[in-house]
């Protein structure tokens, strides 16, 4: 009996997340939503499930290693016990912080938390779960347009997700010879709630940012969740070390 293999997405409370969490469940694959609090996680598993997928919730903070830890072994026990038979196969690192500010306002703890969040805590995970990932598994992090081309007031953001993207490299080498492929997604302009939902909102910022895309407007979460759900497909399954690039040709 073929049991449908177990997907997580980190930050799947909302935004990208979300979107990612639901394409992947209407793909077939048991998801586990994991957010900051059980809230959150819970409200996605609703969604979820009332389109007729299979989810659990996982409480998970990246910033916070002990928390890496309690959700690993969370993770294990909820799998063994309410999935048996399946096997964790997809990991998508989506949680990410963005703090915004030109150089003179750029504070320690704003440095330190971009890349808790964006790099250590994505790096963190993989090393808990890579042991318990599937051979032949896929892992995703999330990267940005931004770590290719500039904008005001993004160094930080934009050097974190350099950096992640360097980490998906060298950790694409390293397992790969158990088949698994670790890839890197980097949205562009996406009408989400991330940056206190000013794209989403804010009609004057979108249609700004979408005269800069070939495409003429910014992306829609589905978007980059297909695109997710694309890259972990047998389809792509030759591909890993790479950055795909889903923003509707921005800066071009």
């Amino acid at each position: 009996m073929n049991h449908p293999e177990i997907a997580l997405v980190t930050g799947a409370g909302r935004g990208l997340g979300r979107a990612t969490a639901l394409a992947l469940a209407a793909s077939g694959y048991r998801v586990v939503v994991a957010t900051r609090t059980a809230e959150s996680a819970n409200a996605s598993v609703k969604h979820i499930e009332e389109a007729g997928g299979e989810a659990l919730p996982l409480e998970l903070d990246i910033a916070d290693p002990d928390s890496i830890d309690t959700a690993t072994t969370a993770l294990l026990t909820a799998i063994s016990e309410d999935w048996p038979g399946s096997r964790l196969s997809v990991l998508v690192n989506n949680a990410g912080v963005g703090h915004f500010a030109p150089l003179g306002g750029v504070s320690v703890a704003d440095f330190d938390d971009t890349f808790a969040v964006n790099v250590r805590g994505p790096f963190l995970i993989v090393q808990a779960l890579a042991p318990h990932l599937a051979d032949g598994g896929r892992v995703v992090n999330l990267s940005s347009s931004l770590s290719r081309h500039v904008s005001p007031a993004t160094a930080v953001y934009a050097a974190s997700k350099a950096a992640i993207e360097a980490l998906s490299r060298s950790l694409a080498l390293e397992l790969g010879q158990r088949g698994i492929r670790i890839n890197t997604i980097a949205p562009g302009p996406t009408a989400t709630d991330f940056n206190g939902g000013a794209m989403r909102d804010n009609a004057e910022l979108r249609q700004g940012l979408g005269r800069q895309t070939a495409l003429g407007r910014v992306g829609e979460p589905t978007e980059i969740a297909d695109a997710v759900v694309a890259l972990v497909s047998p389809g792509l399954r030759w591909m890993t070390g790479e950055r795909i690039e889903v923003s509707g040709g921005v800066l071009l």
